[in-house]
């Protein structure tokens, strides 16, 4: 590039959602956890929700060390190994992946690791080219893989739709794909794989960092105040010896465990309860409602993102963290009720999804803000470990008491010697748990202060 020129900025946007885009598929993994559940797999919901889990807990720890070496090495060529580490977890686990261990390791290990080497690379080289619309444009950059998720879960499940006029319906990789005569879950998995080396590849071109002393034009940087401007430049290890890195890395996993704990299982909770209130007269039919519940849900999360992120511009950091708390904690309280009619299980997928995706803005953001844009690819790392603990925890939880559910249904079933009925009773103690913790994030984030400036 000639002295002096820097390229667009928003080709890096680009770049960012194309990658975001592919990451996102891991958000899409409900929908493969009934055919898990069926022959010839025969998983557990526990197990299914074990692999889920595995993957975010993976991205969080892994997110970490990428934050340190992408500071090192630049931006591109991490975000490039990430996506070739990504898409070979999930070709593997599309050829071996029989088994729950298989699985397990190469979705869950392999995958989130591609996942968590590449997360980061868009939000830092982002914030350093946008410094002036941080919540806007990590939202932006990060909104492609709530929306990725909508295109993997159709892609997979099928979609209904009308081109000219004319009905037409695409019944979805799961049963059409057999790619060397694999199942339809491996099939996929093997498509996928592919699709994601390829794309984050090519998203990984224009992920480079701004000359130095880059500053937009018309831009005047903030003068370092203890507010949370990003004035103020910290390392990670003065960061971690701050309350506000533990109160933010609080208030993330608190409000991620509901998102999380509903992406796993909203397709096992929307077959049961719209079973047990008699809105769907059998599984099949409740299927298709919370696979449309599911992929709205991820799309909501997309704008959620941008919405949350922009709005956090204009009202500040902590006044959105307290508000998406809070909404949150009321449609956790509502949704075992709401999620009994087809109506009601798609408006609360939406809005739970909409408040999830914010915290995927709001976050970067307010790392950047408190601790400074210049390390926030590190720094962000560290605070984004709570969301791997989080990706433990919701689905972990859920998926314990389904399992409780469905071995004391089959004690009674034996008992009585009748087919035991849909319980959907069993999803309330989760949400409530979830609940609770999102109205302790909401608590923290009112007691949330910036850092005070350090002076020479």
């Amino acid at each position: 590039m000639p002295e002096g020129k820097t390229m667009n900025r928003w080709i890096v946007v680009v770049g960012a959602i194309l990658i975001q885009f592919c990451l996102g598929a891991i958000y899409a993994w409900s929908v493969f956890t009934k055919p898990l559940g069926a022959a010839p797999y025969n998983f557990t919901a526990s197990q299914t929700q074990w692999i889920f889990s595995a993957g975010l807990a993976t991205f969080a720890v892994v997110m970490v060390l990428a934050g340190r070496l992408q500071a090192k090495t630049g931006p591109r060529p991490i975000a490039a190994i990430g996506g070739m580490v990504l898409g070979l977890g999930y070709i593997l686990g599309g050829l071996f992946g029989s088994t729950f261990a298989v699985q397990f390791l190469c979705i869950g290990l392999i995958g989130g690791a591609g996942i968590g080497l590449t997360y980061v690379v868009p939000i830092a080289v982002g914030v350093k080219w946008f410094p002036d619309k941080k919540g806007a444009i990590t939202g932006l950059a990060v909104a492609g893989f709530g929306f990725g998720a909508t295109l993997w879960v159709k892609l997979a499940g099928g979609f209904k739709t009308i081109l000219w006029v004319i009905p037409w319906v695409f019944p979805g990789l799961l049963t059409d794909a057999h790619v060397m005569s694999l199942p339809g879950v491996q099939s996929v998995f093997v498509i996928y794989g592919v699709a994601f080396l390829v794309c984050v590849l090519l998203g990984s071109i224009v992920m480079v960092n701004p000359p130095a002393g880059y500053k937009p034009a018309g831009w005047t940087p903030p003068p370092p105040t203890s507010a949370a401007s990003g004035a103020v430049d910290m390392m990670s290890g003065e960061m971690l010896a701050t309350p506000q890195f533990y109160m933010l890395w609080l208030i993330f996993m608190c409000n991620a465990m509901a998102g999380l704990m509903v992406i796993g299982c909203i397709q096992l909770f929307g077959v049961d309860a719209l079973q047990a209130s008699k809105v769907a007269p059998d599984a099949a039919s409740a299927s298709v409602v919370a696979g449309t519940a599911m992929a709205l849900y991820a799309i909501l999360n997309g704008l959620g993102r941008i919405i949350w992120g922009s709005l956090s511009d204009k009202i500040g950091r902590k006044t959105a963290l307290t508000l998406m708390s809070v909404f949150q904690c009321v449609m956790m309280l509502l949704f075992f009720k709401a999620g009994a009619t087809g109506l009601g299980l798609i408006v609360g997928a939406c809005v739970i999804g909409f408040n999830f995706g914010g915290n995927f803005a709001l976050f970067p953001a307010a790392t950047a803000d408190f601790f400074g844009n210049k390390n926030v690819g590190l720094n962000y790392g560290w605070v984004f470990l709570s969301y791997g603990v989080a990706g433990i925890a919701g689905p972990a939880i859920a998926g314990y008491f389904k399992d409780l559910a469905t071995k004391a249904q089959a004690v009674a079933a034996i008992v009585s010697g009748q087919q035991a009925g849909v319980n959907a009773e069993v999803w309330l103690v989760p949400f409530v748990i979830a609940a609770a913790a999102c109205l302790l994030g909401a608590v923290l984030a009112i007691l949330l202060k910036p850092p005070k400036a350090k002076h020479a």
